[in-house]
């Protein structure tokens, strides 16, 4: 049996949720290394996730995010990863957030919160044209998918960011 101290820790939730800031912090904290998906992406692929979105289309962005998790979640070396805000949306990533002997943490943020967080940023090209009407929908679409995939769920709504690593670490 597997105990918190050999498993990898995955933070899913939307994009602006904190998985990336979170994370960083818990890593610290727990002496691991953080995977953060969209910092593997741009690395491996020379380009930003706008780019690839541009040029190669979201279809292309989703199969290289699905490599880049299961590739993180078979590294043996226990890890903090980050998951890409869409990870949920591909079954064969839920399969595979289930399947490993991670614990899953839902981040979950009230998209009005997510609205101020993310607007202008310049890595989200889905946000590009309505930020707050996209971040609702991809809400309402995700959420079970989220809930899905979720050990637990942490709401980061008004709270620090030691008060989100405290939150995941309980």
């Amino acid at each position: 049996m597997s105990t918190a101290v050999d498993r990898h820790l995955v933070l899913v939730g939307m994009m602006g949720s904190g998985k990336t800031t979170v994370g960083r912090a818990l890593a610290a904290r727990l002496g691991r290394p953080l995977l953060d998906s969209d910092a593997l992406i741009e690395a491996r692929e020379g380009r930003t996730v706008r780019d690839i979105f541009a040029a190669d289309g979201e279809d292309s962005f989703r199969a290289i995010e699905t490599e880049v998790l299961v590739q993180s979640l078979a590294n043996s070396e226990p890890a903090v990863i980050a998951a890409a805000g869409g990870v949920v949306l591909r079954a064969e990533n839920r399969s595979a957030l289930r399947g490993s002997r991670a614990r899953v943490v839902w981040l979950r943020a009230d998209p009005a919160v997510l609205v101020e967080r993310v607007t202008g940023g310049p890595h989200r090209p889905l946000l590009d044209d309505d930020p707050e009407g996209v971040l609702q929908r991809m809400y309402a679409e995700r959420e079970a998918l989220y809930r899905e995939v979720a050990d637990a769920i942490v709401t980061v709504d008004g709270r620090s960011v030691n008060e989100v690593v405290e939150a995941v670490l309980r």
